[in-house]
């Protein structure tokens, strides 16, 4: 039941900040957040695509951490140390891979208006990536579902919605390459305390 509780405590603060650090600092030069930029440019109507954004983002990482929490449930404490220990470093790996966006992900969905196309255009761009991925994880790791999915979901907003408005401007202004090496460094760290120090939190 602690999974779902509402209640604040340092382990689920820990949990709501670690997922939104990680995924905001994940999505910069993202392929979803280049996707963010040809929405922009193409309809330049910028609250429906916000609206889009969040919608997918939240159906996609409730079931991703839906995902986590599930496996938690099946697997000795053991093996889901060597599994969280082993993905959070490959996961920093990962990050220093540069993203690249088909655009045929956008023109395939057009004709469901602007709200609709972002949708289903973020909810597919979502699948199997980055951020996905990191929120399975951070849900087996902190067993906190809503704040692991608050989190993940915030993260992907501070990253794309102000490209919506600003566009490019934005995104040439951040350093892509060092935030993806912090975002990179705090993965590897989560791996190295889930292998050796796995009751430890990052921000004890």
């Amino acid at each position: 039941m602690r999974a779902l509780s509402g209640r604040i405590n340092p382990h689920t603060m820990e949990a709501f900040l670690i997922s939104t650090s990680v995924v905001a600092l994940a999505e910069m030069g993202d392929k979803t957040q280049l996707l963010s930029l040809v929405l922009a440019a193409r309809f330049r109507k910028p609250w429906p695509i916000v609206a889009g954004i969040f919608v997918a983002t939240l159906v996609n990482h409730a079931l991703a951490g839906a995902v986590g929490a599930w496996i938690t449930s099946y697997l000795g404490e053991n093996a889901m140390r060597w599994i969280l220990g082993l993905s959070f470093i490959a996961m920093a790996v990962w990050m220093l891979i540069p993203d690249k966006l088909d655009e045929d992900e956008v023109s395939g969905h057009s004709r469901w208006g602007v709200f609709g196309t972002t949708l289903v255009a973020f909810f597919l761009a979502e699948m199997g990536d980055k951020t996905q991925i990191a929120t399975v994880m951070l849900a087996a790791k902190y067993n906190a579902y809503l704040w692991v999915v608050a989190g993940t979901t915030l993260g992907m907003m501070l990253a794309n919605a102000p490209v919506v408005w600003l566009g490019d401007k934005l995104v040439k202004r951040v350093p892509i390459r060092l935030v993806h090496v912090i975002s990179a460094v705090i993965f590897l760290v989560l791996g190295v305390l889930a292998l050796f120090l796995p009751g430890a939190g990052v921000l004890a």
